[in-house]
């Protein structure tokens, strides 16, 4: 059995996480973690640092701002930790970095294995469609905070693996000259309940390619972060990625 740690239960995807976690015959939820507590059937705690409780994982869907406080406990108590939040800037990615030298770290922008595989998609696309223009547009929800998307920026810097010269362009308003051969402009859309959805299109000329994953429920990125955590249990401290896991 293995005891997880939830840093975010009070959430939207923390409510669904808890759901699949305590459907999962292999796990049990120790606790939760969450500053804006809800009644639920599990002890809680408002920050990290007051658990009393052993774990053998943490998952966390919380908030950017709360990783300090998570990788504190994570690397303190020697948890294993997986991180499946997004908008990170490049000081709070560099401490993931740094706390994955003392315990193993999962972490993902998205954690849809189709979503993942799509990345991989795209790359082998880039590699093929020399010369092709390449757009992303994403859609989420209207409560979304973030944006572009984590999963925006994934697919972005998966392109830009392959062409090292990309240059990002979020958007293009106020701009009047021509789209440049190696930039890749990346787009948002938020609007009503929409869960997530990503579109890659490859522009050439007279003909059009497009690679797009739909997320139709939340419960995806719960299972695959669920799916991380059983992969990284037993796992010796770095840093860890679908990429990893998938392949």
């Amino acid at each position: 059995m293995i005891r997880v740690i939830i840093n975010g239960y009070s959430g939207k995807m923390g409510m669904v996480l808890t759901k699949c976690v305590n459907e999962d015959e292999d796990l049990q939820l120790v606790c939760g973690v969450s500053k804006d507590e809800i009644s639920v059937p599990f002890k809680t705690y408002t920050k990290m640092s007051d658990i009393k409780d052993k774990a053998d994982i943490i998952i966390d869907f919380s908030h950017h701002s709360a990783i300090e406080d998570v990788l504190n406990y994570a690397t303190t108590t020697k948890t294993p930790l997986v991180i499946a939040t997004t908008g990170f800037n490049e000081e709070e990615l560099n401490k993931i970095q740094e706390s994955s030298k003392i315990i193993p770290i999962f972490h993902s922008s998205n954690m849809s294995l189709g979503v993942n595989v799509l990345v991989k998609l795209v790359k082998e696309a880039v590699k093929m469609l020399n010369g092709f223009d390449i757009e992303i547009i994403e859609k989420h929800h209207n409560l979304k905070l973030d944006s572009p998307s984590g999963t925006a920026v994934m697919i972005a810097n998966g392109v830009k693996e392959v062409l090292p010269n990309t240059e990002f362009i979020y958007g293009r308003h106020g701009r009047s000259d021509k789209r440049t051969n190696n930039e890749v402009g990346i787009h948002a859309v938020r609007g009503g309940t929409i869960v997530g959805e990503h579109t890659t299109i490859f522009a050439g000329h007279d003909e059009i390619v497009e690679l797009k994953h739909t997320a139709q429920s939340k419960d995806i990125f719960a299972k695959g972060s669920i799916a991380a955590a059983k992969y990284l249990i037993n796992k010796e401290p770095g840093y860890y990625n679908m990429d990893n896991m998938l392949d």
